[in-house]
């Protein structure tokens, strides 16, 4: 969201805001279904004091997991889970996680083109209805190649004011896919397509549509068969079928970045049925989405590197990492080496996934808390320093 808007916001959600719900711990019951041996991790102590340490900070709560081929996987979490009822965060549970989809989007696609259904340099316009491809600036141009890697220079719809008020106006208002793209309608392409980067949620509607179409049954449920279940990932599901499913940890925004934060957890409606955000997972089944993926067990080596392939902005963020995009996954420049992640933010949580080629680490946190002074410990290129070279370096 625009932080432009936050005094809005504020007005807008103090009208509408309502107490924590009553919820007895056994909601939040989860468990892992191996046997968990982060205490004896050598690196254990220093893991948690991190988290420890972000949470102090005013995050609400965190979990994080952390894979190193000579010591596996450490999991862990710190600080609350719902402030309410006062229950502690738990590794296994659960939470928004945003556009960390969009590597999940990309992925689908991928393997779709990989079993031979189509080709990543058609253009999308060949598979969509035409008066979906006839209101959208570009995207009569654009190939899936171009969508995948942000470079359709298609129009950005949550850039558009009129959604941003809209979508304040109505915190709880469920969207469709048609509602979003209508804010994306009559508004001019950055670039002719193929010639710079810019990131498009616009775009990953579009692929999302492109899945259905394909396969002729809901994206997510794709999801389901091709990533999901495969790999066990059993704490990994999308928003559609059940938006505040049963032991989903609650989010909360930190408004005036006074660390004084009110809950969120019914905000997200936006995303709930567009593959640009809507999943929800917990950072041990995103680590193990990273690690398979890289060990070409989604994709085989060709579509991989097709994947992996880079393009830079012409204008880069002089306050991130240096960074290129690749199909539905990011390569930043960090003082830790070269990492391939994908960050989410939903109103009231954020999560992160790293992977560095040097030596095959991969890193995930999740928390149930942003916006204000609350990014600052999580988010910011700082943030990421600071996470990054405490648990890799």
């Amino acid at each position: 969201m625009n932080r432009t808007l936050t005094i809005l916001f504020a007005i807008l959600l103090l009208s509408s805001c309502r107490e924590g719900d009553d919820i007895a711990p056994a909601f939040y019951t989860c468990g892992f279904t191996f046997s968990d041996s982060s205490a004896e991790n050598e690196n254990n102590a220093k893991y948690q004091n991190l988290m420890d340490e972000i949470v102090s900070n005013g995050v609400v709560g965190m979990t994080m997991s952390v894979y190193q081929p000579q010591t596996g996987i450490w999991i862990s979490a710190s600080g609350k889970a719902d402030l309410h009822n006062n229950i502690d965060m738990k590794p296994c549970n659960i939470s928004r996680v945003g556009s960390t989809v969009k590597m999940f989007t990309a992925i689908t696609v991928l393997m779709l083109a990989q079993e031979g259904k189509l080709d990543l340099d058609d253009p999308i316009a060949d598979y969509l209805q035409a008066d979906v491809i006839g209101r959208i600036d570009n995207a009569d141009k654009a190939t899936i190649r171009q969508l995948l890697q942000h470079s359709s220079g298609i129009f950005n719809y949550i850039q558009n004011l009129k959604f941003q008020t809209a979508s304040l106006n109505d915190l709880i208002k469920e969207w469709t896919p048609d509602e979003l793209l209508s804010y994306a309608e009559g508004k001019k392409a950055y670039f002719e397509p193929g010639t710079d980067v810019r990131y498009s949620n616009t775009g990953y509607i579009l692929l999302g549509m492109l899945i259905e179409q394909f396969e002729g049954k809901p994206f997510y449920e794709v999801f389901e068969e091709k990533i999901f279940q495969p790999l066990n990932l059993s704490m990994t599901q999308f928003a559609a079928k059940d938006p505040v499913p049963d032991g989903i940890v609650r989010g909360y925004i930190d408004l005036y970045s006074k660390l004084q934060v009110v809950e969120s957890t019914y905000f997200s409606g936006w995303d709930y049925f567009t593959a640009d955000g809507g999943l929800i997972s917990n950072p041990k089944d995103l680590n193990t989405f990273f690690q398979v993926l890289m060990g070409q067990k989604l994709l085989n080596a060709e579509y991989l590197d097709q994947m992996l392939t880079w393009k830079s902005p012409k204008e880069p963020d002089p306050e991130f990492f240096p960074i290129a995009y690749g199909l539905g996954i990011f390569r930043i420049e960090t003082p830790s080496g070269i990492a391939y992640m994908h960050s989410g933010d939903a109103i009231g949580y954020y999560a992160n996934m790293l992977y560095f080629p040097d030596d095959s680490t991969s890193i995930a946190y999740a928390a149930n808390s942003n916006y204000g002074k609350i990014d600052e410990f999580l988010s910011t290129k700082e943030a990421m320093e600071h996470i990054i070279s405490e648990l890799k370096d």
